[in-house]
């Protein structure tokens, strides 16, 4: 199904996958591991077809269901209702516009060769499932949390996330051979996960997929590939099989590089001590030196322990004791409002976490206060001497063909070393910092946008969904950083953890608009919600 070999990836001029081989046929199902910026992201490019290799083949039998970690949708596709798009997975939406087409022409002139041709399309039609195509397409799309009224709206009109469950859905529904996803769980809840992992556990092609969820990686996944220093070596078992595996690994590895380091440092000592003496020790000493030499060649490195990474966020800004005033605020998409009447207020440090089913207007609601988006009613006012961040989910700030110094120096006009150490305090380091940023991963993405956040010293954070792409170090990090730091927040996150860090003050319900205070118990609702 899926044969890999010899395969070398790079980007920005980093080699991120050297010489990897591996296959995977029916009923296979791989994880692909590793911390963020190791290349999984760039190598699912390759061999979803998106992006060149530098060396290697890749041949693949059957169709390719690929999901991006950030799917961009076309002009054509953002116009179509949802419930279109899914089923464009098999290219039953063009079956049915030809249908219509071909009926059409009977009613103008219904001659034999028109009717047999009507009679065929509709035959293959019928066979390829769709009459029954419709009722499996909303199927899916409600196993991933996509409500029944969002299917009939526009793309255009739905939020990131639900946009990329309606692609998650249009993969899964077309039937390909072999699946290649890309942190297919963002943006779900846990109702949506549970489903999504029943159904690849059940898929019978090959799978890959690239995830920080653990669940996922237990439930549904029976090899893991594990990529690090361009290394790729894979491990047979589910996530946790892996992980104990790794560690015994990487404790015999590590005692067989000392053991070797240290022979060839005795070696290298011992030749030194003959050189300079008779012929016969200098001859000695450079059989020694040819020794040595071929030890090094077959040396190896010990693992690199798991990176950890420490985030400190500025003290930020003094401002009025009212940071945000809004009031009344209602939205919609050309259908019923997706929220109403809304009114709150944000006191200065306070953190006010956003709770509400997918499609409850959270991220709408968030664009509105960045001033990213216009409301439909009210009014919002922030406080005196605010300054206000925004991390947007979707990456909206990242902007391709430009670096991410050239990110940091919009945000901030500190010292290039300032910037850049910054940037390293995020793993942003080196090259990376003169990389194309949108060619970094999904988590890299994650830390520049957090570190822009940290550049412009801001005292009021909007964060959607901030902890998306990143692996657990960094997530820990960011997210014990972000549990000191004494500035407003206005929050929406799926992730208990993260949220349990932050301990929010109080919570705000969508849609209906009711605030109340935090209560631990609501940490259980956090990630269905």
């Amino acid at each position: 199904m899926f044969q890999v070999r010899d395969l070398s990836v790079e980007v920005g001029g980093r080699l991120v996958v050297a010489e990897a081989t591996f296959s995977l046929h029916n009923g296979d199902k791989a994880g692909l591991v590793g911390r963020n910026g190791a290349g999984k992201t760039s190598l699912l490019k390759v061999l979803g077809g998106e992006a060149s290799s530098v060396g290697g083949t890749v041949q693949r039998r059957g169709e390719l269901g690929y999901l991006r970690q950030d799917p961009r949708l076309n002009a054509a596709v953002i116009e179509a209702s949802a419930l279109s798009h899914i089923i464009s997975g098999r290219g039953l939406d063009e079956a049915v516009t030809r249908l219509e087409k071909l009926r059409i022409a009977i009613e103008e002139n219904p001659s034999k060769r028109n009717v047999d041709c009507f009679s065929r399309a509709e035959e293959h039609y019928r066979n390829d499932g769709g009459y029954s195509s419709e009722s499996e397409a909303r199927r899916i799309a409600a196993g991933l949390g996509i409500g029944a009224d969002k299917l009939d709206l526009p793309v255009r009109a739905l939020s990131g996330g639900e946009r990329r469950r309606v692609e998650l859905s249009r993969i899964l529904f077309a039937g390909s051979d072999v699946l290649l996803l890309d942190e297919p769980t963002n943006h779900l809840d846990t109702d949506a996960k549970a489903w999504l992992i029943k159904f690849l556990h059940l898929y019978r092609g090959a799978l890959l997929v690239v995830s920080h969820d653990l669940a996922l990686l237990d439930k549904a996944i029976t090899r893991i590939l594990h990529l690090d220093e361009s290394e790729l070596i894979e491990y047979k078992g589910t996530y946790s099989q892996y992980r104990t595996a790794r560690k015994k690994d990487e404790a015999r590895l590590t005692k067989v590089a000392v053991r070797q380091s240290s022979e060839i440092k005795r070696l290298s000592t011992l030749a030194d001590s003959m050189r300079g003496q008779t012929q016969r020790r200098a001859r000695t000493a450079k059989m020694i030196d040819s020794r040595v030499d071929r030890m090094k060649a077959q040396q190896i490195s010990a693992p690199t322990k798991e990176r950890q990474i420490t985030v400190r966020f500025p003290e930020p800004p003094h401002s009025g004791r009212t940071v945000l005033h809004v009031e009344g605020l209602a939205k919609g998409y050309g259908g019923p409002p997706v929220f109403s009447d809304i009114s709150f207020d944000v006191e200065r440090g306070e953190r006010l976490f956003i709770m509400g089913l997918n499609g409850a207007g959270k991220t709408s609601l968030l664009r509105i206060l960045a001033g990213l988006a216009s409301p439909d009613k009210g009014t919002i006012k922030p406080g005196v001497g605010v300054s206000a961040g925004y991390y947007a989910q979707e990456h909206e700030g990242i902007v391709a063909g430009n670096d991410p110094l050239w990110h940091m120096r919009s945000q901030s006009q500190a010292p290039e070393q300032q910037l850049r150490a910054l940037m390293g305090m995020f793993g942003l380091s080196g090259a990376i910092a003169f990389q194309d940023a949108g060619t970094l991963s999904g988590g890299e993405k994650t830390k520049l946008a957090l570190a822009q956040l940290v550049a412009g010293r801001h005292n009021l954070l909007l964060l959607d969904e901030p902890t998306n792409n990143l692996d657990p170090p960094s997530l820990r990090a960011i997210a014990d950083a972000l549990g000191s730091w004494p500035g407003g927040m206005v929050i929406v996150s799926h992730d208990v953890d993260f949220v349990g860090t932050l301990m929010p003050d109080r919570v705000l319900f969508l849609p209906d608009g009711k605030i109340d205070y935090w209560k631990e118990d609501l940490l259980d609702l956090v990630s269905l919600a």
